[in-house]
């Protein structure tokens, strides 16, 4: 019975997203449209209205914060302002009301404010940084309990990605899992031929995943069934990419594949070949595609042509996948050492040393790389000169790739836990336990924390298990009479 309490509770966590163009009724008269009606904190939201007094001044709000002040044509419409949302909005439904000052009409629509965390690196860029996350900090990060488990029939050591309110991973019974991200129940599975390893990408509706059976495949989001599958010459443990209508994807036949993103055809120029297996998984800047290879090279690629471009040279493998910040590409390399490179020439800026083998991805934020090593240890390191900052040492190694979010790092290890860290000075912050060893690299979207183990479940934390009232917002839009014009508010243009 707790179990079904809590996880009600924390239904009203993730909304499942909907693109809105209508507006709603609960004011009479105008309309209001947004495009396209989601976005994270800090972004921009497209707002236009029809119905209105001719040649009038509306105020447009953000729930009751008067953001945005338009003018009307003599139609009573007025066309496409950009509406910024506000840096500390929360993460679910909010509402965008706009009301003339004439005759107060107006009307509302629900605006959903979300940050997802769609494939390994967040970003194409591979940094593992959540810029927009506002609900998990370093003041509150202790209280982070666990939500609720699902259950695979294999290890999870795929991570998870978040999108359309769904959580898509990966497990060694050979599936691909969607599971809801409010209640924790499987909506589909979709089955490959071998272990799923490779941790999911999710683009324009459809998620693309490897698997040991040595294929690509791309299953449509919202139930699971195959949009189509490519076939490479060994596993799939690359995790991959998609970027400009072409994805991206490694393969231990030594090869860095690119297929159209629409129909799994393979470009013309590609595969390209390194002279090992590609476990890393590519990232993708200023029409580049970076990637490491297990002879001991990381290599940059034209992202079109797939003409090599340079590559650097290690003294061992690069199972590391690559992150790419400020015109350096950092990763790590099985010789213990974590590299800075420059993006462009691929000259070596500086390396910093460990105790261990580093095949886990960086995570850049701040000025500040962060990367986990077979030593136990989590390191963080300048990002300018490589020098040592701090490190936080876990019970066992650390094959899990850190994830930065708010102040916080967190990384999972073999010692079977999951750890935050503040990310200035390394302090433990929250440690919490799983059946087994986390290999799967952990993902934070919503003020939500996912991450998998080799005990065959998907973890979920949440501040206080979900029932901290951050995550208990109210959904009801603002009534008329709370709304009060700006008259400081200059027009929009």
């Amino acid at each position: 019975m707790k179990a079904i309490l809590r996880r009600a509770r924390f239904a009203l966590l993730i909304p499942v997203l909907m693109w809105v163009g209508a507006s709603s009724p609960a004011l009479a008269g105008a309309t209001v449209t947004l495009s396209p009606g989601s976005g994270h904190p800090n972004s921009k939201d497209n707002v236009s209205g029809t119905g209105f007094t001719a040649n009038e001044p509306v105020d447009v709000y953000f729930d009751t914060t008067d953001e945005l002040l338009v003018f009307t044509d003599g139609t009573g419409a007025f066309g496409k302002h950009q509406l910024n949302v506000p840096a500390d909005a929360l993460p679910g439904t909010h509402w965008i009301t706009a009301i003339g000052r004439k005759n107060e009409d107006g009307n509302q629509a629900p605006f959903t404010v979300t940050t997802i965390w769609a494939e390994l690196g967040f970003s194409l860029h591979g940094k593992r940084n959540n810029p927009y996350e506002n609900v998990i900090s370093t003041s509150n990060a202790a209280s982070l309990d666990i939500a609720w488990t699902a259950a695979t029939g294999g290890f999870v050591t795929s991570s998870p990605a978040v999108e359309y309110g769904l959580i898509y991973v990966g497990s060694w019974d050979n599936k691909l899992y969607a599971i809801n991200a409010s209640t924790g129940a499987t909506l589909w599975t979709a089955t490959t031929g071998n272990i799923v390893r490779s941790s999911p990408a999710v683009a324009n509706g459809v998620v693309y995943v490897g698997s040991d059976d040595g294929k690509l495949y791309a299953f449509n989001y919202a139930n699971g069934a195959v949009k189509w599958t490519a076939t490479t010459g060994n596993v799939v443990y690359s995790s991959p990419a998609v970027a400009n209508g072409v994805v991206y994807v490694g393969s231990l036949d030594d090869k860095l594949y690119a297929f159209n993103a629409n129909t799994g055809a393979l470009l013309s120029g590609w595969p390209v070949t390194t002279g090992g297996g590609v476990f890393s998984s590519p990232a993708v800047a200023n029409g580049v595609v970076y990637v490491g290879s297990e002879d001991d090279n990381l290599y940059a690629f034209n992202a079109t042509t797939g003409v090599q471009l340079w590559t650097a040279t290690t003294a061992s493998g690069v199972a590391s996948s690559p992150a790419v910040a400020n015109g350096v590409v950092y990763f790590g390399s099985n010789d213990d050492k974590l590299y800075a490179i420059n993006a462009r020439t691929g000259g070596t800026l500086w390396t910093a040393t460990t105790a261990g083998v580093i095949g886990t991805t960086p995570a850049v934020a701040n000025g500040v790389v962060y990367v986990g090593s077979a030593d136990n240890n989590l390191y963080a390191f300048s990002a300018i000169t490589g020098a040592t900052l701090w490190t936080a040492t876990t019970g066992n190694e650390i094959v899990s790739s850190a994830a930065v979010a708010n102040g916080v790092v967190y990384v999972g290890s073999g010692d079977d836990k999951l750890y935050a860290f503040d990310a200035i000075d390394g302090a433990t912050l929250w440690t919490a336990a799983t059946g087994g060893s986390v290999g799967s690299s952990p993902t934070v979207s919503d003020g939500v924390v996912y991450v998998g183990s080799t005990d065959n479940n998907l973890y979920v934390f949440a501040l206080n298990g979900g029932n901290n009232a951050v995550y208990r917002r109210g959904a009801a839009p603002p009534s008329h009479v709370s709304l009060h014009p700006d008259y400081r508010l200059t027009p929009a243009n």
